[in-house]
């Protein structure tokens, strides 16, 4: 009796030590897949990241390059100008070329300032001096470093990138 007591017993232990065989070759197998894909993956974000370097780079430089201006309009006004041969007027519109919004903003708020230095340039000026396109130049360069000053208590002022004049009319009376 004692040895078919202990047949079964060792069809137990097989089955006992069968399962866990199975077990192990499956876990080795699921580790083997997790590792192969870990590893796959890891391949592809690190080539995928070498191209999107590249791309940050090249969308970087055009980005640089092609960087959208900023302007900011001043409102056209009539300054009289020294005299020459009578009274004369210029009417002015212009606009401001800035690096960015930052200067654009700050502009802005000093903008009573900004109208006030452009009335002084303007009026020190004779209708002559701006008749021709060296006038204009000159007097672009004067407004770029009238401007440029610090408006508020020192330190560094605007940067203005150029001006354009989008109407310029002298009128003699």
């Amino acid at each position: 009796m004692a040895t078919k007591a202990a047949k079964p017993a060792a069809k137990g232990a097989d089955a006992a030590e069968a399962a866990p065989a199975k077990s192990k070759k499956m876990l080795f197998i699921i580790i083997g897949a997790v590792l192969v894909l870990a590893i796959g993956g890891g391949a592809a974000f690190m080539l995928m990241g070498g191209k999107s370097k590249k791309a940050d780079e090249e969308h970087a430089e055009e980005k640089s390059s092609s960087k959208v201006p900023v302007f900011v309009v001043i409102e056209p006004f009539v300054v009289n100008l020294q005299q020459e041969t009578g009274d004369q007027f210029l009417q002015v519109a212009l606009t401001l070329q800035v690096p960015n919004a930052e200067t654009a903003e700050s502009i802005k708020v000093f903008m009573p300032q900004v109208r006030s230095r452009l009335l002084m340039v303007l009026s020190s000026k004779k209708a002559s001096e701006l008749l021709t396109s060296e006038g204009k130049r000159n007097l672009t360069d004067e407004i770029i470093d009238q401007l440029g000053e610090p408006f508020a208590g020192g330190g560094k002022g605007p940067s203005i990138t150029d001006v354009f004049y989008t109407s310029f009319v002298i009128q003699q009376q």
